[in-house]
């Protein structure tokens, strides 16, 4: 059914337009409307507001608490009892309870609202434009209306098409939605740069978002049923685009893993598209500081950059790699796990470090914690100057004599919710700049990489044909990169099945905000784990904000809730 809906973009997502922090020039849509520009700035004008939502789509309380708090790779319980409680829905995110009112749910919708609303108005105004670069940007904006799309397609169960905000719009589902967005990405891949990015769409994310698309499809034609039905020619498809990229040579798989989420990543080859988060776009510094205790000070030019005793990782994924490793310790057994970059964690003394040099360790953090010791507002220092490294209690939560000692256990009791429990994820490197801890991050957040490239052809090959030789040989391409600063030396796996594959992706991509997608494709999400029982199936997608119903409410039957809501 068509129906109008130009109201649900801007009375519910431009709401939200002056949330967030950016340089680029929002207001500017119609070239015609300015003047002293030339055609050039003015389409870059046109063109910038449709990438300016993605760092707050992908902030670590929007798309990161659904695509990772409702799994099993993070938990977060209300810590001492108290903080972050926000009226338990982080519990019922990670319980399969979220419900229409959830406010993380209706920040994502409206942020993903508004980048398509953007993008409609982008693709109206670039026609008109006489610069060169202005088929280009229309191509990259139609490209994205697609994308923004395909996120809400995944989330929410739906798309919306429309070309015109003062036009008649439908709502697709199921297939006719899938088929849509396929459309869209297919028309604009001829005209998309190969060159550009990764925090603009090109030619090769188009193909891997095509990969992605054709991978998902079986679940996103059918979300409800028992078992996906992957169809070999979707699957001949995620083979051929993911060729393309790697035939490409625009990319290559990071020899260092930690690289790829370093603060100048915006130039490592492995990143095919990503949310741009250079310094002087005013990126945030979420991804890294949201796990990490409220007494670890990553800086030391900045006493007021800390942790925020957020989520850790279910004791269930962790025993993913301790089951796949067995005896050895999964830090001394993959590089993916844990980097070091502090020597007291092996020698468990007190040390001076000069500040130039100070840098906490990445990834899964377990076990007591050391770094920079503040008093009154500043750090201790050595006699010679040097910066204090020593062991951590919670100070800033005025428990001294709890040390910063990462357990294994971590659950919604008393116990597993204290500020010590649950081992914590520094995936991202924590931002120089950050003077807050929350501001100025300067990593771009991955969208896809390379690595996922070469995992989704695995995949591919398993659903279609059972080519388990093919499949290990692509996984072993990526596990097998990762030589460079570590003392880990990586180890190829002699077999593959689609089991081996899901606990792959999950040793690779922990906290990139792809495992509820993963977890639904593979047949997961409805499993038992740390707190979480639900196996209600209608889950799979979120339930339509309650404020988007409410502001479609003239118009009877036209934003119909989702299934169990």
């Amino acid at each position: 059914m068509k129906k109008v809906l130009y109201f649900v973009f801007t009375a519910i997502t431009l709401l939200t337009t002056t949330n967030g922090c950016t340089d680029l020039k929002e207001q500017v849509l119609d070239e015609a409307s300015v003047s002293g520009l030339t055609d050039k700035q003015a389409a870059e004008g046109i063109i910038a507001p449709v990438y300016a939502r993605l760092p707050d789509i992908f902030l670590h309380t929007n798309y990161f608490a659904l695509q990772e708090i409702s799994t099993d790779e993070a938990i977060l319980p209300y810590r001492g009892g108290t903080d972050w409680g926000d009226n338990g829905i982080y519990i019922a995110m990670h319980q399969h309870t979220y419900q229409s009112t959830d406010p993380n749910i209706r920040n994502t919708w409206n942020f993903i609202m508004q980048g398509l609303s953007r993008s409609v108005s982008a693709i109206q105004a670039l026609p008109t434009n006489k610069d060169a670069s202005a088929t280009l940007f229309l191509a990259e904006a139609r490209g994205m209306r697609a994308y923004y799309n395909m996120l809400l397609l995944d989330l929410f169960g739906l798309v919306f098409v429309k070309e015109d905000l003062g036009e008649i719009s439908k709502i697709l589902r199921g297939n006719d939605a899938v088929e849509y967005v396929k459309s869209e990405l297919l028309a604009v891949e001829p005209n998309l740069d190969a060159t550009v990015g990764p925090g603009r769409l090109s030619k090769g994310a188009c193909w891997a978002l095509l990969a992605r698309l054709y991978l998902n499809s079986a679940v996103w034609r059918d979300v409800y049923a028992d078992k996906p039905t992957f169809k070999p020619e979707d699957m001949d498809k995620v083979v051929e685009y993911c060729d393309k990229v790697i035939n490409s040579n625009q990319y290559q798989l990071s020899k260092d893993y930690f690289a790829i989420f370093n603060g100048d990543n915006h130039d490592n080859k492995e990143l095919i598209f990503a949310v741009d988060q250079r310094f002087d776009l005013n990126g945030h510094n979420r991804m890294a500081y949201f796990s990490l205790s409220g007494d670890q000070f990553p800086l030391p030019a900045y006493p007021s950059a800390n942790g925020t005793d957020g989520p850790g990782i279910t004791p269930d994924f962790y025993r993913t790699w301790t089951t796949a490793y067995g005896a050895v310790d999964p830090a001394k057994a993959d590089p993916r796990f844990y980097k070091e970059n502090l020597s007291i964690y092996s020698n468990g003394k007190d040390s001076c470090v000069d500040a130039a040099a100070f840098n906490i360790n990445r990834g899964i953090l377990r076990g007591q914690q050391y770094g920079l010791k503040r008093v009154n507002g500043a750090f201790v220092k050595c006699s010679d100057g040097k910066m204090l490294v020593t062991k951590l209690f919670h100070d800033t939560r005025n428990k001294p004599t709890l040390a910063v000692d990462f357990t294994e256990q971590i659950d919604f009791t008393v116990a597993g919710s204290n500020y010590n429990t649950g081992y914590r994820v520094e995936k991202y490197e924590f931002s120089k700049k950050s003077q807050s801890g929350r501001n100025f991050g300067e990593a771009d957040i991955v969208i896809v990489r390379l690595a996922d490239i070469y995992l989704m052809r695995a995949e591919a090959k398993l659903r279609k044909s059972n080519d388990a030789a093919g499949a290990l040989a692509d996984v072993n391409t990526v596990r097998l990169a990762r030589t460079q600063n570590t003392t880990v030396t990586p180890t190829a796996l002699t077999s593959m099945t689609l089991d081996l594959l899901y606990r792959e992706r999950g040793f690779e991509f922990y906290w990139e905000m792809v495992r509820r997608t993963d977890q639904i494709r593979f047949s997961k999400y409805e499993d038992a784990w740390t707190e979480k029982t639900n196996t209600d199936k209608k889950k799979r997608i979120f339930p339509l904000p309650q404020t988007a119903i409410d502001g479609a409410s003239n118009l009877p039957g036209y934003l119909k809730q989702n299934d169990s809501y």
